[in-house]
């Protein structure tokens, strides 16, 4: 069995994964607030770990495999998208926008990343596990974690609010590598009257009337942040799980507190064994924002006509490890090695072969080091250079979650349907160039010729005719909208 080995940010070394229950992996990733659409930084934890998914699955079996990612819906954005659809004259409760909202976010979510070629969060050995959660669905699970808490000395309870002991918890900062005063030297801490620590993070605090709350045993409220995924890990992983992922924004405060309050809330003192976060990204060099006009999500980027798998592309050719720069340039790159994929496809890939076919030894050994995607592409380019590995090009493409087969094939056959219109294209060229012999004007043949070689078709007119055929750089794309 290949063997994988990770970064785990805890421990900070590279370390072997070794399952809990031996040939079951269980993996929890930090999914969404659900309030709007998914920025292109939200989107690069989805594809980093969607590619651990893949090759956790490979590796162990697809029924040994449980991938968990939820969906917060329990925040203040959600509450005032909602409270401005109620003041807005739409008709329903407060809790019925919240829901409306959320629905409708999460509808955009999975259509977004799905164009990103992510698979959705499943359970190999329990097909009917939620494995995408909702906040909203584990408050009871919430409410017991906080008593048990309460009940071992870790939390207590001021005016209507349950906030976990720091202090109570020796290693505290061991994931962020900080102690408890370097960070209260070093950040803005909410202070508040009730609190014991400045340090302290809220665990359960009051609803107004006017907010969504739950009843408790300190009153009518709804969860802290950090506890949802830890009363969700638990009761769908377990005390104990292999995985838990995120990006490097959330290592601190979320998961350093889920840390705390899983580990003491827990019989077995323990939590996640590894710990992998993805690196931000930026756009162009600069932190993106909206301020500085660099601020897209990624339906923009849809809807700009740039193709899910060319974005997905982009992603993987920067180690999840590394801050990653979406460039034009870069977007640029993955559309032509992506387009030079399906013509190479188009001549020598034997579709029926490769649906028979596990994807290459060496990119699989690629991924298992770290999810080392930048290696896996270089290894499909050079299958690209030669015809007898096209077809294990086109199977490392499917693998890594790139061009599934079936869209390949379609892209093949969406290429071969385009070039054989090519003739009408020759046609209408030379059309044009008897009436410009005739009247001595060339500029409409000049045009079209000059449209079709933006397309990437290369035109050759002799005396005997005019032959129309697709060079490296041909754009089906923009062939159509000639």
């Amino acid at each position: 069995m290949t063997t994988i080995r990770l970064h785990n940010t805890k421990s900070r070394q590279l370390e072997e994964l070794r399952p809990v229950t031996p040939g079951n992996v269980r993996m929890y990733v930090c999914g969404p607030t659900v309030y709007d659409r998914a920025h292109i930084g939200n989107a690069r934890p989805v594809v980093v770990f969607d590619t651990l998914f893949r090759l956790l699955r490979h590796v162990y079996g697809e029924k040994h495999v449980t991938y968990v990612r939820n969906f917060t819906d329990v925040d203040d954005k959600i509450n005032a998208a909602a409270l401005a659809r109620k003041d807005a004259g739409e008709p329903g409760t407060l809790e019925e926008m919240i829901r409306q909202r959320t629905d409708e976010t999460i509808g955009w979510y999975h259509a977004d990343m799905d164009a990103l070629g992510a698979l959705r969060p499943q359970s190999g050995p329990n097909p009917n596990m939620n494995c995408e959660p909702r906040a909203t669905e584990y408050i009871p699970q919430m409410i017991a974690m906080i008593e048990a808490l309460i009940a071992r000395g870790h939390a207590y309870a001021a005016e209507g609010h349950v906030l976990f002991d720091v202090r109570s918890f020796p290693a505290y900062g061991a994931l962020s590598g900080r102690s408890v005063d370097d960070m209260i030297a070093g950040a803005r801490v909410e202070v508040a009257p009730y609190k014991r620590d400045p340090m302290d993070f809220v665990l359960w605090k009051p609803s107004t009337d006017d907010l969504p709350g739950w009843d408790s045993p300190w009153g009518r409220g709804r969860p802290g942040w950090h506890i949802e995924c830890s009363a969700m890990s638990k009761s769908l992983l377990g005390e104990i799980f292999d995985i838990h992922g995120g990006g490097i924004d959330l290592q601190f405060p979320h998961h350093e507190n889920e840390i705390a309050q899983s580990c003491c809330a827990n019989e077995s003192g323990r939590f996640a064994n590894i710990w992998m976060h993805n690196e931000m990204l930026q756009v162009e060099g600069k932190k993106m924002s909206k301020s500085l006009g660099n601020f897209f999500t990624v339906r923009d980027l849809l809807d700009q006509g740039v193709p899910g798998e060319v974005i997905r592309f982009v992603y993987m050719m920067t180690h999840y490890s590394k801050p990653m720069d979406w460039t034009a340039e870069k977007r640029v790159t993955a559309e032509v090695k992506i387009r030079d994929y399906v013509a190479l496809a188009d001549l020598y890939c034997d579709f029926a072969a490769a649906r028979l076919r596990r994807p290459d030894e060496a990119i699989v050994e690629a991924l298992a080091d770290n999810l080392n995607t930048h290696a896996a592409l270089v290894i499909i380019d050079r299958m690209a250079g030669q015809s007898d590995l096209v077809t294990d090009m086109a199977v490392g493409l499917d693998f890594l979650g790139i061009l599934g087969l079936d869209k390949l094939e379609a892209k093949v056959n969406a290429r071969r349907a385009t070039v054989a219109s090519l003739g009408t294209f020759a046609d209408r060229l030379a059309a044009l160039r008897e009436e410009a012999m005739k009247t001595k004007d060339f500029g409409p043949v000049d045009a079209l010729k000059s449209k079709l070689q933006s397309a990437g078709v290369q035109v050759q007119m002799s005396k005997s005719g005019i032959e129309l055929l697709p060079g490296p750089n041909f754009d089906i794309d923009t062939l159509k909208e000639i």
